[in-house]
């Protein structure tokens, strides 16, 4: 079994690298190919999920998140799971990128359906639950409906803030004393704060007047997790945990391995999420710090000796040979992608180099799906939680999310 893995795996590597190869110009000549493609697996794919609810519990509110092979079919997490706004957030996309008013149309409907997540305060995630599909929603249809949502899930998503740290604690229940658990997945969530303190607030009257709190709170974590969260050579820690003690408050008083392969290497898509969430930062706030940072982090997962030749990463930068995670190629293209363009000169081409390479990569049959081969999903061969057991080399509805915005910052260049 062994064997016939690592033949698949070169098979990958050759089958990418040709695309790669190809460089930018002819991946933008496909751009519009691969979104006729990506449009028509989605059509499938919610017909598939409009489907499973019509016959599901009354009631059941249930999203598209992966496929289940052994059953054949769509694997759907209740609304509350943590990535419930990719799935809708990927139709607003196709939407931008096609025109075609199915996913628009298609898209309400399913980001309206995450609208009680906006009191929600048990987990950082709403910022991905409720920016990707509402914030997205907002910027697209050009319309202030949704405002009133996105001013209370930040709100909602602040209250998890500690003064004291100077955190917004990830997991765990507010009060804790005992655990202060912090991931990097959080510096995404910190886009949904800054626009809140960027936006005039007419219709939540709970968050007008809190822009500078906002800001404080986005500015803090982002500043404190850069400090404390990445070993000297730019790699992350998966899980930090503080201590909340008079005398201790602030210390690290534990790591944990996470989702990674142990406490001492790099989770690849937390890499990722570094990679965006500091460029995200600096764009936000012009802090020169969070620049210089985003940089650090990139070149690590660049540079790391055990980047594959194609630029997808293995699910952990110390698992060579294992798994691929086409999601942290997604979300890390979609970084390098913006630092270019703040970065500048031959280094932010160079970052934009490593992007398209990857885009490519993704682009090509060794991980874009071809008809119902994972449930018509677009991207093959992503990593959730190998520790945990939970979705290893599978499709994932934030691969394609991420891919998909990737696709279109490149398009938007010049």
């Amino acid at each position: 079994m062994k064997k016939y893995a690592v033949v698949v795996s070169l098979a990958m590597v050759a089958s990418a690298s040709l695309w790669a190869d190809a460089g930018e110009g002819a991946l933008r000549a496909a751009i519009p190919e691969i979104f006729t493609k990506s449009a028509a697996h989605y059509k499938a794919l919610d017909a598939a999920a409009t489907a499973r609810m019509d016959r599901g519990t009354v009631g059941t509110k249930l999203l598209p998140y992966s496929y289940n092979r052994s059953k054949g079919e769509l694997d759907m997490r209740d609304v509350s799971w943590w990535t419930s706004g990719h799935y809708p957030g990927a139709l607003w996309y196709l939407y931008e990128a096609t025109g075609d008013k199915f996913f628009k149309e298609r898209a309400i409907v399913w980001t309206e359906l995450l609208e009680p997540h906006r009191s929600n305060s048990t987990h950082h995630d709403t910022g991905f639950l409720m920016y990707c599909s509402y914030g997205n929603a907002r910027r697209i249809l050009k319309t202030d409906r949704y405002d009133a949502i996105l001013f209370e899930t930040a709100g909602s998503l602040a209250k998890r803030f500690s003064e004291d740290l100077g955190l917004i604690r990830s997991w765990g229940q507010i009060g804790d004393k005992t655990n202060f658990l912090v991931i990097p997945d959080n510096m995404m969530n910190l886009e949904l704060l800054e626009w809140a303190a960027k936006h005039p607030c007419k219709s939540f009257e709970d968050a007008c007047g809190k822009a500078d709190f906002y800001d404080k709170v986005a500015r803090s974590h982002a500043s404190v997790t850069m400090k404390h969260h990445f070993r000297k050579d730019g790699g992350t820690y998966h899980v930090l945990n503080y201590d909340q003690r008079p005398g201790f408050l602030g210390v690290v008083q534990e790591i944990r391995r996470g989702q990674g392969l142990s406490c001492e290497t790099a989770w690849s898509r937390g890499q990722s999420w570094a990679i965006y969430g500091y460029t995200m930062m600096y764009r936000e706030t012009g802090d020169r710090s969070y620049l210089e940072f985003a940089q650090k982090v990139s070149d690590f997962a660049i540079n790391n000796p055990n980047m594959p030749e194609d630029g997808v990463p293995f699910w952990d930068y110390g698992a060579p040979g294992e798994e691929r995670d086409s999601s942290a190629a997604a979300v890390m293209a979609c970084g390098l992608l913006e630092l270019s363009g703040h970065v500048g000169g031959e280094k932010g081409a160079s970052y934009r180099a490593f992007a398209v390479k990857q885009l490519a990569s993704l682009a090509s049959p060794a991980y874009f799906s071809e008809g119902d081969e994972v449930g018509h999903w677009l991207l093959k061969h992503s990593v959730a939680h190998k520790p945990g057991g939970e979705e290893v080399d599978v499709p994932l509805n934030y691969a394609d999310y991420y891919f998909l915005e990737a696709l279109l910052r490149l398009k938007n260049m010049e």
